[in-house]
């Protein structure tokens, strides 16, 4: 006999507007159904790619997702996965996202080495058998199919034991319903038993941080923000490069694909198995350090030093990566992976390789008076860039303190803002020459942007591209 819970699902999941004999009932008296979770492994190396089912777990919190935006159209992600029904091939659910190996594939060491990383694909409880499709991008950046696995949510082997929290979730903003507003959970590491005070002043500061930049500013009320976290013995996370190594909550830890200021977590389930007792759809790992770094991955979790001089620039620019697929826009600082050579137009919203300058992606934006490309000080950019890298590395060579690196940083955008401030495209948008981590070839739309330097606004472009993952969640406007 099937769950009661499983028929909702079925209602849920199954529901065609198009084709229904009268107006579904209002979401907000349908319950939720569970929420799944398929686990897999993605592997690989720089020229191959492969997939295997880890295990299915049933969460111990109902769906917070929007019913009635499923399916995701906004083509953002190197990878998709689609939720299919099985018995008329329907698709139920999908969602773009981008993954840890598509990263680690770039760099050098997946020339030589096989690697394996976890991924999470979440979705409703469908109420009967499904196939999950997993799609990546071709040479072309098309999606094209990679990989399927049936799921059966009544399978005996799917986990269904829900273990209690080992934390009680604190709203730190709570706006209404999951089910109609973006759901942020703030997971912390790296803070003891004394520290959860701490904890909870961090999380603070930096939703409040977040809220204070546009688009997020004018959509605060579209968001749910939780925190979660659970003491660890030692305070702080590890940073193997200067030999500290401390035990995790979530696995986060710097020197990611050796870049010291690279952080992620390579322990998928430790960050899920946390995460799932708060409603989410977005994870940003604050971990409790101030030497400066972060990371982010669109569709699976960002991070912060959350005591770094720079934390509020740096959870903003890599929410930016984790919420809407924007790309890193600068190009002289050192990064771990490289720039594609291979150029087709990207995925994301905020470069382009301009193949045809008369499609500009975002010409909607472009004043006709602007030039494409547009011409800006680079040149003289370059030039003081090289320079402000080449001590960079040198104050981590000599293992300077924190603040020295953080006095660098206020020299250098204090010195590029003055440098653009007189440049006759400013404020326009246009191309510029100059992105996603290449000096030729991609460019930006504006000279300015929080994806390009440590600038305290998003451009337009960017601006946009938020708004457009905010309407895929709570329904648009």
């Amino acid at each position: 006999m099937r769950h009661p819970t499983l028929i909702l699902a079925a209602l849920l999941l199954a529901a065609d507007v198009a084709h229904a004999a009268a107006p579904a009932p209002p979401a907000s008296i349908i319950p939720a159904p569970p929420t799944l979770r398929v686990d897999i492994q993605h592997s690989g190396d720089a020229k191959s790619e492969h997939y295997a089912l880890d295990r299915v777990v049933v969460e111990p919190l109902p769906w917070p997702g929007n019913p009635a935006r499923p399916l995701d159209d906004t083509n953002r992600g190197s990878q998709k996965f689609e939720v299919v029904d099985a018995g008329s091939g329907r698709v139920l659910y999908s969602r773009g996202y981008s993954t840890v190996f598509g990263e680690w594939r770039t760099t050098g060491e997946a020339g030589s080495v096989q690697r394996s990383f976890q991924e999470s694909l979440r979705f409703p409880m469908p109420a009967a058998p499904v196939r999950v499709d997993v799609y990546g991008r071709d040479a072309d950046n098309r999606f094209v199919k990679q990989w399927s696995v049936p799921v059966d949510p009544a399978a005996l082997d799917v986990e269904r034991v829900a273990m209690p929290s080992p934390a009680k979730p604190i709203a730190i903003r709570h706006n209404g319903d999951p089910a109609r507003k973006v759901d942020l959970l703030l997971l912390g590491d790296g803070y003891t038993a004394a520290q959860m005070d701490k904890f909870q002043a961090d999380a603070r500061r930096l939703a409040d941080r977040l809220f204070s930049v546009s688009p997020f500013k004018e959509r605060a009320s579209d968001f749910n923000v939780w925190a979660l976290a659970v003491p660890v013995p030692e305070a702080g996370v590890s940073r193997p490069s200067t030999g500290i190594h401390h035990a995790s909550a979530t696995g986060a830890r710097y020197d990611i694909f050796g870049s010291e200021r690279y952080i992620l977590t390579l322990d998928n389930r430790a960050f899920r198995e946390l995460a799932q007792h708060a409603p989410y759809e977005f994870v940003e790992i604050m971990v409790n350090g101030e030497t400066y770094g972060g990371g982010g991955i669109f569709g699976q979790f960002s991070t912060v030093a959350a005591d770094n001089d720079w934390a509020d620039y740096v959870f903003v620019h890599e929410f930016g990566h984790h919420f809407a697929g924007l790309a890193d826009e600068y190009y002289t600082s050192d990064v771990a992976y490289a720039a594609d050579m291979h150029r087709v137009e990207p995925w994301e919203p905020n470069v382009t390789a301009l193949l045809d300058p008369d499609k500009l992606k975002w010409q909607s934006r472009r004043s006709p008076a602007v030039p494409v490309p547009t011409p800006w000080p680079k040149a003289e950019f370059e030039a003081y860039e090289r320079d402000v890298q080449a001590r960079r590395r040198q104050l981590r060579a000599d293992k300077r303190p924190e603040a020295e690196m953080s006095a660098l940083f206020r020299e250098e955008q204090a010195h590029v803002d003055a440098m653009f401030a007189d440049a006759k495209y400013r404020d326009a948008v246009g191309a510029f020459e100059g992105a996603n981590y290449a000096a030729t070839g991609y460019y930006r739309p504006q000279m300015q942007c929080m994806m390009f330097t440590r600038a305290d606004s998003f451009c337009s472009v960017c601006r946009r591209a938020i708004e457009d993952i905010i309407d895929l969640y709570v329904g648009g406007r």
